[in-house]
């Protein structure tokens, strides 16, 4: 995709070639169809739809968000209708956009991760599957992304029975995600999402209870973009695939950080909510920006970033 001339914003993440480093993120987005008023959601570099389960989930009780200090906590729960329903109606409607299309999965076992990824890559036109294993509002969601040897093991697994280009989400909540970054690589990965939401908690101390139905939830929106960043820029110094930043994303200058730190492309998740045309705001400012710093191509900027 040429943003303007001389300037290619067309990038690659291993087997993965997009027509720009602006993905949305899962969850943030719903389907897709809800914001077809304010996006043209074929331009978009990818969308990662809302995780689905294998069987349907009703989430966990509400009051499931609150809004925080440069932030948004949630405690969704994974609510979605399960694999079939999406495979059978939600799916179609996404490929249809004309955007690549990335399908996040989340198990409850390692078992479920590979029936559903296996499930999923037999939809010949979808781009790739991500792994949902950090999910923090859910019960042991976070558990294979935070230890090193439960992850490869999944990730493993589901590489035998998956073909299709592998993305392993990681969650911050670790001491150092390097080794967990690691693990994934060597179990097959081909890129990695860097990160989920940060574990975190409101609390109403008048009525003295906590805000959200599930007393913590998962923190994202710009509160988290310098744990965001410094997550890249560690798993740039472990792994060799490509990476994939989220976090905070909202301006055409976030994007361009989480380049430089390391990462191929950004995928943009609260902002969604509060403004809806962010990714067409950013598609529209990163040609000049990159034509500012002498690039013709994303390529050129990705992992330039000086620490000496």
């Amino acid at each position: 995709m040429k943003g303007s001339p001389g300037v290619d914003l067309s990038v690659s993440l291993g087997p993965v070639r997009l027509p720009n480093p602006v993905l949305v993120a899962s969850g943030t987005f719903g389907h897709a169809g809800e914001m077809s008023r304010w996006v043209d959601l074929g331009r978009l570099g990818g969308i990662v739809p809302k995780t689905v389960t294998r069987k349907p989930r009703r989430g966990n009780r509400p009051q499931r968000t609150v809004e925080t200090a440069s932030g948004m906590l949630n405690s969704i729960g994974l609510d979605n209708e399960g694999i079939d329903y999406f495979l059978a109606h939600q799916l179609p409607e996404l490929l249809a956009t004309g955007a690549p299309v990335i399908v996040s999965v989340a198990g409850e076992n390692e078992q479920d991760f590979v029936q559903l990824a296996a499930r999923v890559a037999q939809v010949e036109q979808i781009a790739a599957v991500e792994l949902n294993i950090s999910c923090p509002n859910v019960a042991h969601g976070v558990d294979f992304a935070t230890d090193a040897q439960l992850c490869h093991r999944v990730v493993s697994q589901v590489r035998r029975a998956c073909h299709k280009p592998l993305w392993v989400k990681l969650s911050p909540n670790v001491t150092d995600i390097r080794p967990v970054a690691e693990a994934a690589q060597r179990a097959g990965a081909d890129a990695l999402t860097l990160i989920n939401t940060c574990v975190g908690m409101a609390v109403d101390w008048r009525r003295r209870r906590p805000v959200l139905g599930s007393v913590t939830g998962g923190l994202s929106g710009p509160a988290i973009k310098p744990i965001a960043l410094a997550a890249v820029y560690r798993a740039r110094q472990a792994v060799e695939i490509p990476l994939v930043g989220v976090g905070g994303i909202a301006t055409v200058d976030d994007v361009l950080e989480f380049l430089v730190t390391g990462a191929s492309a950004v995928q943009v998740g609260t902002a969604n909510f509060f403004r809806p045309r962010v990714t067409m705001e950013l598609l529209e400012q990163l040609p000049q920006r990159l034509q500012e710093a002498g690039c013709t191509r994303v390529e050129q900027i990705v992992g330039t970033l000086q620490v000496e």
